[in-house]
């Protein structure tokens, strides 16, 4: 299942739990349920807080995926390392799962 980075990168913003999507449109056309979970689709439903810029919300999202990547460059290296000390796939495995 993919992650949903932009719903992960707007609950960074205004303490989580701030926006919610809508429904129509400004000319007020029905929002299909498939394409409400976009940016321009975003409202604020917590008082005090306010709306990240588009740039913003791209940012954090880059952040979160950059940071999800180096996890998993990280997990690679470790295994290798632990290849090259001459531990067998199965040992490896044992210890880390993958």
């Amino acid at each position: 299942m993919d992650r949903d980075y932009l719903q992960d990168a707007l609950q960074t913003f205004n303490g989580g739990n701030w926006y919610g999507w809508k429904k129509e449109d400004d000319n007020g056309n029905v929002i299909p349920n498939s394409d409400r979970m976009q940016y321009q689709y975003i409202k604020i439903i917590k008082d005090g807080a306010t709306m990240p810029t588009e740039a913003d919300v791209n940012a954090k999202i880059q952040e979160l995926k950059d940071a999800e990547q180096a996890a998993i460059d990280k997990k690679a290296s470790g295994k290798q390392k632990l290849l090259d000390l001459g531990l067998t796939e199965e040992e490896v495995k044992a210890l880390i799962g993958a």
